[in-house]
């Protein structure tokens, strides 16, 4: 029979269940997150980035840069979701994958099942995490092997990381789960009356029980797993910049390869422009009425941005071609045709 607390008091807090990690370090830590940077304003701030990374790597395969577009904080954060779909997705399906997994190891935990498989995995986890750490830590002083692979370099460091830090965790489970209570001696035998003025034999010490490991400090927890976050928070940076910049330089040569299939852009100008590029044919409109004098076949629009138009030949390679950036204003006009219309178009008049 257990008494309860009186009307009003605070019942006594509980404590942690063996295998079941104190979350109160956790919270302190978002809480000073949250306080230093504004989570809206620290987002768009990444996807401001990432989409910047994209789009340079974009027209740096068309030998423009793109500081010169003009582009805006709109065309930035479009860009960006093209950039990070791919690691949002990957790093969430492993993240259900990985709380999924560790929810059965703690329930089995707290089960005692099989306890020393358990002791015996913490050392290889250990290993694992540290060769992938320090191979993704010595790539980030240098190249080596892992630096012409696509985001290998951050993702190796970020799940070493993660590795040595479950291990440790583990560990500290393992170590931190109730021992069974030992059995209890039988009953001791009745007195012989022959014997009774004998003296008594003195009772048996009390099992004792292995004290407790000492807690640690609230500001050592705090301050691991801020170094924690930090170290995987800059392998994650580091990955999607990488997978942005590669997604960025993806698209721009699928386009390049496909320009052929895009809808012509046919400029008009009023004064001579003097684009004499290879597959570019400048067609004279010498009508009294004509308001435009000057007319470009062969080009195919990139982008249009701001200010400026992006157009490059139809028959643009890496090797040959020329990417013109032409300003927008009211000297010039642009109509698109597409391909089958193209064809059966009479181009030797305006």
């Amino acid at each position: 029979m257990t008494s309860e607390p009186p009307s009003g008091a605070t019942p006594p807090a509980r404590p942690p269940r063996p295998g079941t990690p104190d979350t109160s370090e956790i919270r302190r830590l978002g809480a000073l997150f949250g306080a230093v940077a504004a989570p809206t304003s620290f987002v768009t701030a990444l996807l401001y980035y990432f989409g910047w990374h994209h789009a340079y790597w974009f027209f740096e395969y068309y030998g423009v840069n793109s500081t010169l577009l003009g582009l805006g904080t709109v065309d930035y954060l479009m860009r960006s979701l093209d950039a990070l779909f791919v690691p949002m997705m990957v790093i969430a399906a492993s993240a259900l994958l990985a709380f999924w997994g560790h929810d059965v190891l703690r329930t089995r935990l707290a089960a005692g099942y099989r306890p020393q498989v358990l002791r015996r995995a913490v050392p290889v986890l250990a290993g694992v995490g540290f060769l992938l750490g320090l191979a993704g830590f010595w790539s980030v002083l240098g190249h080596t092997f892992l630096t012409p692979y696509v985001v290998l370099d951050p993702l190796s460091l970020a799940s070493g990381v993660i590795l040595m830090s479950y291990a440790l965790n583990l560990r500290r489970a393992l170590a931190a789960t109730v021992a069974p209570d030992p059995p209890r001696p039988p009953p001791a035998p009745p007195a012989d009356p022959d014997t009774s003025d004998a003296a008594p034999e003195p009772p048996a010490p009390a099992p004792t029980t292995p004290a407790p490991a000492p807690l640690r400090r609230e500001w050592a927890a705090v301050a691991e797993w801020g170094a924690l976050f930090v170290v995987l928070g800059l392998s994650l940076f580091w990955a999607a910049n990488d997978y942005a910049a590669s997604v960025g330089h993806g698209r721009a040569v699928h386009y390049g390869a496909h320009l052929a299939s895009q809808p012509a852009a046919v400029l008009y100008s009023e004064r001579d422009l003097s684009l004499d590029e290879p597959g570019v044919r400048e067609l004279r409109c010498d009508g009294a009425s004509s308001a435009y004098r000057y007319r470009y076949d062969g080009l195919v629009l990139i982008l249009q941005s701001a200010n400026q138009y992006v157009l490059v030949p139809r028959s643009w390679t890496p090797a040959t071609g020329v990417a013109v950036v032409l300003p927008r204003s009211d000297s010039v006009r642009l109509e698109f045709v597409p391909v089958p219309a193209w064809r059966a178009l009479d181009r030797t008049r305006c």
